[in-house]
């Protein structure tokens, strides 16, 4: 089991750093022709790799949820703090997946085009949205794992 740990926090690794560099690029780089031409090339490999990312976390979160047996914790002790705390991390990571899904299928369909004003708004908050669930899911898995 300790490997599908591994590969669990090595995935969200790279889906939290893939994230903080997209972030970070979109707010240093000032210049909206090199932010454009950044996206151009950058965004699609992103996309891609993302989503792999996304998809092992989610395999990987699935294996250690039965291993640890939440959902006896579910059955017996629904009020504990372990089981308040998963059900607030599943919800989140849910979420994370459908705007994950939201802003990917808009970031695919406008690739090298010009997106609406409603495109660009959503995208980009998604955008924003993804970045800060990140972080509080990383630390409800923190949570999670001193309490096992």
């Amino acid at each position: 089991m300790q490997i599908v740990l591994y590969i669990h926090i090595l995935s969200a690794t790279a889906w939290i750093g893939g994230s903080l560099l997209l972030f970070a690029l979109g707010i240093f780089l000032r210049d909206k022709q090199a932010q454009a031409n950044v996206y151009e090339h950058l965004g699609p490999l992103y996309g891609y790799l993302e989503s792999v990312w996304l998809v092992s976390l989610l395999t990987t979160g699935i294996i250690l949820f039965m291993h640890h047996g939440f959902m006896d914790v579910f059955d017996y002790a629904i009020d504990s703090d372990l089981a308040q705390t998963m059900i607030r991390k599943l919800f989140m990571v849910a979420f994370l997946t459908f705007i994950t899904i939201i802003h990917m299928i808009i970031a695919f369909k406008t690739h090298t085009k010009s997106r609406t004003i409603l495109q660009n708004i959503i995208s980009r908050g998604s955008s924003l949205l993804i970045f800060f669930l990140n972080f509080i899911i990383l630390w409800h898995a923190t949570q999670l794992r001193s309490m096992l």
